[in-house]
């Protein structure tokens, strides 16, 4: 059921307040309170999901659960943006893991956005970091699409490139969304024509593009599998300025 408008006034409090778990012998505020409410009904959720087995049947209930902590996570990024946000919360972290799992980057990337600006933890649970689990879920996504010949949101793999650039990691999930990203400009620049102005500046440019973010991936790990498609840039770069009457 979706939360009213007083309610998301308290999860506007909650964000500026504090979420953190509250003695036994105080009385919780209303919106920590409902805080409170909203996180005794996501642990009914998460013991229904644990119940599942499949992966995929997963994903179809937690599509299903997702619109009823819409209203939460309303209250908390309009906190945010009223400079009154940045509690930590679990009911936000496990939004932005949900939403990634069913592949809602749109709603996605302000919950990325928000927790990582504000340090959130994930739940105890998880062992990776989130800028880790963001860069590397989103990467991995990426590259099962291009496996499967399907595509991937450009602004999505850059947006998570930038929302996590600064970011500790391990090499090799860096070297991941590297490779997405290359995979992404080659896949854009094979669609063009080899005269052609478009979104990359130019057939060789997307070419170019590609080749240094999968050069990058191979620097970060050279077990990431890139080094056939990035022999295969070099030689149509070469092309190209052959054609072009220029130096690749």
């Amino acid at each position: 059921m979706a939360m009213s408008p007083a309610k998301r006034h308290l999860a506007r409090a909650a964000a500026r307040t504090g979420s953190a778990p509250i003695a036994k012998a105080a009385r919780p505020s209303a919106a920590e309170g409902e805080y409170l409410l909203q996180r005794a009904a996501l642990g009914v959720d998460l013991r229904r999901l644990k119940e599942i087995q499949s992966t995929e049947k997963k994903i179809e209930l937690k599509r299903e659960l997702l619109p009823a902590y819409d209203a939460w996570i309303e209250g908390v990024l309009a906190a945010d943006n009223d400079g009154k946000g940045g509690a930590q919360d679990d009911i936000v972290t496990h939004m932005l893991i949900w939403r990634i799992d069913v592949g809602d980057y749109e709603a996605a990337l302000p919950l990325a956005d928000y927790v990582l600006r504000h340090n959130l933890t994930l739940p105890e649970r998880f062992t990776r970091t989130a800028g880790t689990l963001i860069a590397e879920e989103t990467a991995e996504a990426a590259l099962k699409a291009f496996g499967q010949d399907l595509d991937f949101n450009l602004d999505v793999l850059r947006r998570v490139d930038d929302l996590t650039e600064i970011h500790d990691m391990p090499d090799q999930v860096r070297a991941k969304l590297e490779k997405a990203l290359g995979l992404k400009m080659a896949r854009i620049a094979d669609a063009m024509e080899a005269d052609a102005d478009g979104v990359a500046g130019g057939k060789r440019a997307a070419l170019e593009k590609a080749l240094k973010h999968l050069r990058r991936a191979l620097e970060l790990d050279t077990g990431c599998g890139v080094k056939k498609e990035t022999q295969r840039l070099e030689r149509e770069i070469r092309k190209l300025a052959a054609i072009d009457g220029g130096e690749a």
